[in-house]
């Protein structure tokens, strides 16, 4: 259903050199050719809302997706996604069904995407794949904006839980797809200039704080073009938001800062020393706390390590485990009936 889809962009883009989003490959209006017309830009060219920004301004991703939830429109659903994704044919239906048999208003489908290779039919448009991703996979990293949480590679398979989405302890940046409070409810920090890695722990554990529950989808509705394979040399010309970095030097520092207090991932750091602009704004909710998270999930923010193979809890356990408690009026998990705390089984 087409006619239902709005696309908000931020297109960040060299002057000059770049195509951008919203242009169609052939002019809608000065060809004869049928085909022209019905390209899907002149079609439903009254559907996409694009907010263009020199790329020289960008200050990552970030920032990028503030101004992406700031084009948001009280739509019900409200699904976000990398550049550089191919969508199945029906994905609206399919997603939104997938959404619907979890029966959770919280609920928020979010994953890495699988590469594009050999994924999708040419003829049907259908995914070719039975497996999918699952979140579960993190741990720290140091830098020059000091240690902090990074998703790493996340295991995929045929899903162990069937006719839903199944639970899962982290939020990914490249596909989310939820009710559309949940960009009102947790929204982009605009005071998180430069920073890559770490903005979804912010955003995961931020929504965690709010009462959002993470899934991974039942079946893969898009796809990656990730700079591997044929796609490397194409993807290799796209410009990065670092290639500036000397414009807005020390920024990411303090940025990353403010993003690992607002979520109480730093308490070595004194909280009178990182900006508390707008926190109520960009901060946490009230319905669970950063420590409950923490625990849960095997996350010691003091000594900076983690509890590895969380992934055999994610795939054999979790949802069953978790599940039984989502709220009678489907307000998500209640984790105040939860007390389960991982340990590394194979310690």
């Amino acid at each position: 259903y087409p006619a239902r889809v709005r696309v908000a962009i931020v297109d960040q883009i060299v002057p000059q050199e770049d195509a951008k989003c919203n242009a169609p490959i052939e002019p809608c209006t000065s060809s004869t050719d049928t085909d022209a017309h019905n390209q899907a830009l002149c079609l439903y060219k009254d559907q996409v809302h694009v907010y263009e920004m020199d790329a020289s301004l960008a200050l990552g991703p970030v920032f990028a997706r503030h101004i992406g939830h700031r084009l948001y429109r009280g739509e019900y659903y409200a699904m976000q996604s990398d550049a550089h994704v191919t969508f199945t044919q029906d994905w609206d239906e399919d997603i939104i069904q997938q959404h619907e048999n979890s029966r959770d208003e919280m609920a928020v489908q979010s994953t890495y995407l699988t590469d594009i290779t050999n994924s999708i039919d040419e003829l049907t448009g259908q995914s070719k794949r039975h497996t999918r991703p699952i979140m579960c996979n993190t741990d720290y990293e140091g830098g020059i904006q000091g240690k902090h949480l990074r998703h790493l590679s996340q295991p995929e398979g045929v899903p162990t839980i069937t006719n839903s989405p199944q639970l899962e302890p982290y939020w990914a940046a490249g596909f989310s797809f939820a009710r559309g409070h949940f960009v009102v409810n947790v929204p982009y920090d605009l005071y998180q200039p430069m920073i890559f890695q770490g903005e979804e722990m912010s955003i995961g554990i931020r929504g965690f704080t709010v009462g959002y529950d993470y899934f991974a989808t039942e079946r893969s509705i898009c796809f990656h073009h990730y700079a591997v394979g044929p796609n490397a040399k194409k993807r290799g010309k796209v410009k990065h938001f670092w290639d500036n970095e000397n414009l807005y030097r020390g920024t990411g520092i303090k940025a990353m800062k403010r993003l690992l207090g607002i979520v109480n991932m730093n308490p070595e750091v004194p909280r009178s020393t990182w900006d508390h602009s707008e926190e109520e704004r960009y901060g946490l909710g009230g319905v669970r706390t950063t420590q409950k998270f923490y625990e849960t999930f095997g996350i010691d923010v003091v000594n900076k390590v983690t509890e590895h193979n969380l992934c055999k809890f994610v795939n054999g356990q979790m949802h069953n485990m978790f599940i039984k408690h989502l709220r009678s009026d489907g307000m998500g998990v209640d984790y105040d009936k939860i007390d389960y705390k991982f340990k590394n089984p194979d310690k």
